[in-house]
Formats: C-alpha cells, structure tokens, sequence
C-alpha cells in the first residue's frame, strides 16, 4: 500500500473568545492558514493539490457551510482545486487528517492540505423554522458556540448532559481530585509558556494578518496566563455543580483559530520541495456512551497502536487534546503511561481549543515534538463530544532508530 506522510504542518495562534481574532471571519481564517500552507512548500504548483480538507463543528454561519471550498477560493488557489468540509465536533481536523491520508493509500490523491478552523467568538444565534406559518408565539434564539442545541426529545436525557457535567461524571467514576485538576491546568500554562520562550512555535505558528485582524497581528496563543498558583485555583468557583470540582481555569477555554497539514505520498516529496517529516502509521475512530466522551480517545490510542504494529512501551511523545483537565488525567491514567511524555508543549487548557482546529493542531506539535525530542512513535488524541474518540500514530522518519536503519542500509 502506498504510505501517507505528513511534510509539514502551520498554524494562527489561537485567540480568546471575545478577543484578537474575533474581528476574523471562520472562511478568512481558513483561507489565511490554507494560504500560508502553500506557500512553505517551495516547489508545490498550487494546482497539482489534489484536494484541501478541513475540519468544522459549526458551519451555520460564515464558516459558509462548505468552508474547505471557500478557503481555496479566498486563498487565490485555482479553482480546479476542490474543497470540501467535514464535521466530527472537536476531532473534525484530526477526521480531515484520516480522510486525507486513506485517499493517498488509495491511490487518488498525491498531495492533500487538511485542517481545520473554527471562530467560536463569532459562531451566529439560530433559530427553529415554526412548523406552521405565521406563529402567533415568540421563539428562543439558540447559541451556537459551544455544545447541545435544539435537543431531539427523543434522545436520552443522560446523553445530552453538558460536556462539564459529563467531566464531572467522568472525574467520580475514576476518582480524580480537584487537586490534581488544578495542578495539571497549572502544568499546561507553564510548558506552553516555556515552549515558546524556547521558540518550540516558531515554525509552528504564523501571526494572523489577514482580514478583520487588530493594528497588531496576533503573533502567539492568546489564553496563556502567567501567574496562577495552585492557591489562587482553589479559590474558583466550579462551573457545572455547586459541588463539583471543574472550572473555567481547569477546562479549555472558548478560542477562535485555524491549523493545517500538508499531507502526500513518497513521490510527492519531488512535487512539494520538501522532505517529510513523519509517517502516518496508524488511526482509529471510536465511540462510547455520550455522557462519557472524554474517556474515548483511551480506546481510540490502543487501536491505534495495535493497527500501527506497537505498544504504549514504543510511544516516546503524546499529544491530547486538553478539553478538560479531568478529561485528559483520566485518559492518561487509562493508557497507564508516565505523563511527563504529554503535552511538553504545553495544551488546549493553556493554548486554546477552536473546536474545528484542534486536531491539526495536536498532529502538527506531534509531528515537530517527535523530532525535536528524537523519538521514533507518537500519538495524537482527541476526544469528541457525544461519545466519540480519535487517534492518529506517527512515526518520526528522522528518529535515531530510522537514520542508523538508513546509514546501514546503504
């Protein structure tokens, strides 16, 4: 079969809800990202990509429904380049990363850019049709930012529960402590202030300054605090219960911001002018009760891991998706891993969760992570609202165990 391989992989920072990328429109920030993807490749003819994927949770409104397409056009790209969008919630960028890949495997493509893009500052109010004309009643407008809207009264009532309470559910069947919560939001903070001070996102990230940017582009992760201190998170208020232990600094935080990944085969490296940077060794979808969504990518890694031919004593590195700190303790404590691999550079609490872009965010800092750390394997995991996990496995082509191989095979 034919490998699928990651070449590269950018980003804009990712704004606050409310903040420096609200004045951005979803498709602009999409077409911004798309753009710059193009443009590190050095020898990429921007009609030989064979398709432009992207991920998106809301498409009701500037996200345009079909918001892959718009970014092609708006971009300048040709317009013999298709664009299309998918949709799996949290995970859609890391779902446009699988459905990239497999179409390389198949044959019908050689170069796919996927990603994702998500303005949750700008996502739009809706509103039902009435079911007759001329409603001589009022209607409640429903926000699309973030979670369950016009709610099937058939589905389940513990199904549709919040994601919050959700974490709180998941965080009592598996015992973790506010406590632990804090300190791991503390965690996040720290390793992605140092990441950057160490310059980790300078490949990684290009200022946003396109339309509806501020005087200044917006050149790092806008949430990131400094400061906190396990005393002053103790202090909080919990969000989802009275009692409960989850709170506005312990969970990620709304964002707005778009990611990409240049994906080909082994042959595509003489078209896009650039040597690649990992294999796309392995990938799962899984699913599991609604209410405990955040326990889903612990069974998405394993089988992953298992199609990819290894085992957890293999993975040098781990990107999760943050969405909460209960969530992602009791991820790692399922895989029964050291969590001093996790997250190096820091996560979504302390970095932003755009909900359509956050799965190319976690596989591009893997893909650079595998590299600057020297390991060989690494996952890429995210969890997904309404009962839903993904992974993706990469192999570091430029590991010590795969240059040594490459030095004595010739």
């Amino acid at each position: 079969m034919v490998q699928a391989y990651v070449y590269d992989a950018v980003r804009t920072p990712f704004g606050r809800y409310g903040g420096a990328l609200a004045g951005a429109r979803a498709d602009d920030l999409a077409a911004f990202v798309v753009g710059q993807q193009v443009a590190r490749a050095p020898g990429l003819d921007p009609a030989r990509i064979d398709d432009v994927i992207l991920g998106n949770a809301n498409g009701a409104g500037e996200d345009n429904r079909n918001v892959a397409r718009m970014a092609v056009l708006l971009a300048g790209l040709p317009v013999s380049v298709t664009g299309v969008t998918v949709n799996r919630l949290c995970g859609s960028a890391l779902e446009a990363t699988i459905q990239g890949a497999r179409a390389i495997e198949s044959g019908d493509a050689d170069v796919v850019v996927v990603g994702g893009v998500e303005s949750m500052s700008r996502a739009p109010w809706v509103v039902p049709k009435p079911a007759r004309g001329f409603p001589a009643g009022n209607l409640e407008m429903v926000s699309t930012t973030l979670g369950w809207r016009l709610v099937n009264d058939r589905m389940q009532p513990d199904w549709t529960v919040s994601m919050g309470e959700g974490t709180e559910r998941l965080r009592e069947r598996f015992g973790i402590s506010r406590v632990r919560q804090d300190e791991f939001a503390l965690r996040s903070h720290r390793l992605a202030h140092e990441a950057w001070e160490a310059g980790r996102y300078d490949d990684l990230v290009v200022p946003y300054a396109g339309p509806g940017a501020g005087k200044e582009p917006l050149a790092g992760d806008e949430p990131i605090r400094l400061g906190g201190s396990a005393e002053k998170l103790a202090t909080l208020e919990p969000s989802f219960r009275p009692d409960g232990t989850v709170t506005a600094a312990n969970s990620s935080p709304l964002s707005d911001g778009a990611s990409s990944a240049l994906l080909g085969s082994e042959k595509a490296a003489s078209l896009i002018g650039l040597d690649p940077l990992a294999r796309i060794a392995g990938r799962a979808a899984v699913g599991n009760a609604p209410q405990y969504f955040g326990y889903a990518p612990v069974d998405a890694a394993n089988r992953a891991l298992e199609r990819s031919g290894i085992t957890w004593d293999d993975v040098g590195a781990v990107e999760l998706n943050e969405a909460f700190a209960a969530q992602s303790l009791a991820c790692v404590d399922g895989w029964g891993i050291d969590g001093s691999i996790v997250n190096t550079w820091g996560g979504a609490i302390a970095l932003g969760h755009p909900l359509g872009a956050s799965g190319t965010r976690v596989l591009g800092t893997l893909a650079r992570r595998l590299r600057a750390e020297r390991a060989r394997w690494g996952v890429a995991a995210i969890c997904i609202g309404v009962g839903q996990g993904l992974a993706v496995v990469l192999e570091n082509l430029g590991s010590p165990e795969n240059t040594a191989g490459t030095a004595a095979a010739s």
